[in-house]
């Protein structure tokens, strides 16, 4: 990767636009359509404002308002497994629901619960969730928080944003989860968030009328009455809607971060962003659990064997940490599934890289990392996708990242098969050389084998790591 290209991202960038633009990550594992975080994020800092913050609490306002899904993805299998449904879909309604209804909760598990399942499994669900609804809720719900709070700390920012991601879904009455906290015992930047979370989805609904209409009817029970009286005074303000509705509003938000808090990002606050959002990509899957920082391993691991220098290793390991960054809006009903995909299934799985993409290339430092991550599932005989790329159209940093990906792929337990041991893979491996992966890079690799890698498991067949393919050679790359 061209050095002028990673200089310029690591002294020009700011936080702010990292954070920013990876939030649309977020927005993929919840559902929502791209940009509820920052319209969040917008819409909380203009009640902060109201509220009369100072710029410390400010900024910590600004990192949660964007992180608040940040933990969203370590419960997306848990509720595919409890609903039998999509969980990007359950995500999405659920967030339209009076969760302290009885009905409202009836009628959403009712319409969403086995919508593709037979008679007796889809009563079997039901039954499960009637008889153990508050527990699982509250499971669900402390999975997020928990892991979001982590993830925010990975990343570097205090314990006010861990906190405020932490309770983001307690309410005001002490009926909310996990921990049932009420009142000024909540942490003031989670009602914040909140209130600015509930807006946006009822807004995108129904107008500005139903998000006000909607707070209103909370004040009291979710939400503290006196950041409801902020947020109805800066809805007041006459730019309040235009702003949230205009195709600007990402630049907006990038300008409303408090001065003083514009940090700037060396290399180490980088990496550890990529790593922390890693994270949140492995943390979909039970069966991808660990995939991206092995797949760094891997990557540098070749970097090395092939003599690449640290500044270029570097921006490798962040694009293999990154590559399945568009596996946040892929449901779990496709990534979990034990079988065959259908055809339908595969062409949401080929989406992925296009997501990963799309978003990494919000940031025009990251324009070259981008496709080198994204780029991931082509193949040296151009069979590969989303983009049909052939031999030099596939940059170096890429095959690199591809071996690593495959590599791992086929020797790690996945849901569809278990994981084989070395030598069968590295003969999977061969049967690849030239027409999906690099001669070069597949000999990096058998060099660095030895020092990086581990016992493996058994597998019954082969063929059962390519959903329709007669040999190996001729099979796309397994679910990865």
């Amino acid at each position: 990767m061209p050095s002028a290209v990673s200089t310029h991202a690591t002294t020009g960038l700011l936080l702010r636009e990292v954070v920013g633009a990876l939030s649309y990550a977020l927005d993929l594992t919840e559902g929502q359509p791209p940009g509820h975080s920052m319209r969040c994020c917008y819409i909380g800092m203009r009640i902060g404002h109201q509220l009369g913050l100072d710029q410390d609490l400010a900024s910590d306002l600004y990192y949660t308002l964007l992180l608040k899904d940040a933990g969203c993805s370590s419960n997306a299998a848990r509720l595919c497994e409890l609903y039998g449904s999509d969980d990007r879909t359950l995500k999405h309604d659920v967030k339209t629901v009076d969760l302290q209804s009885l009905r409202s909760v009836g009628k959403f598990v009712l319409s969403h619960t086995g919508v593709h399942a037979g008679f007796w499994s889809r009563l079997k669900l039901l039954w499960h969730l009637a008889r153990n609804g508050e527990r699982i809720a509250t499971e669900v719900v402390q999975a997020r928080c928990e892991r979001g709070a982590s993830i925010a700390r990975q990343l570097g920012f205090g314990p006010r944003v861990a906190a405020g991601i932490q309770s983001l879904d307690e309410h005001w009455n002490g009926r909310g989860r996990p921990a049932g906290q009420s009142g000024t015992q909540i942490p003031l930047l989670s009602r914040i968030a909140l209130l600015a979370q509930v807006v946006d989805v009822f807004h995108r609904v129904g107008g500005h009328a139903a998000a006000v209409a909607e707070v209103r009817k909370r004040s009291g029970s979710w939400f503290d009455p006196d950041v409801v009286a902020a947020f109805e005074a800066a809805a007041a303000q006459l730019y309040f809607w235009p702003q949230l509705a205009a195709p600007d509003l990402h630049d907006t938000v990038l300008d409303l971060e408090p001065t003083a808090a514009s940090t700037p990002l060396d290399d180490a606050r980088l990496d550890a962003i990529a790593a922390g959002f890693g994270a949140v990509i492995d943390a979909k899957s039970p069966y991808t659990s660990g995939h991206s920082s092995r797949v760094a391993t891997y990557s540098g691991a070749i970097c090395d064997v092939l003599g690449l220098d640290a500044e270029r290793r570097r921006w490798i390991h962040r694009g293999a940490l990154l590559h399945d960054l568009g596996k946040l809006g892929i449901s779990n009903t496709v990534l979990d599934k034990p079988g065959k995909l259908t055809e339908a299934e595969w062409a949401q799985m080929r989406q992925h890289p296009v997501l990963t993409h799309q978003i990494l290339s919000r940031l025009s430092p990251f324009q070259r990392l981008a496709m080198v991550a994204a780029a991931h599932h082509e193949r040296l005989d151009g069979t590969g996708y989303p983009w049909g790329l052939r031999h030099d159209e596939i940059p170096i940093e890429t095959r690199i990242i591809t071996i690593a990906d495959i590599w791992d792929a086929i020797s790690a337990d996945r849901p569809y098969r278990r994981g084989m041991p070395l030598a069968k893979a590295l003969e999977v491996m061969e049967s690849l050389r030239g027409a999906s992966v690099d001669p070069k890079c597949l000999d990096a690799l058998r060099l660095a084998l030895p020092e990086v890698d581990g016992p493996r498991a058994n597998v019954d067949s082969v063929q059962a790591l390519f959903p329709a393919a007669a040999t190996p050679a001729d099979a796309p790359a397994a679910r990865s």
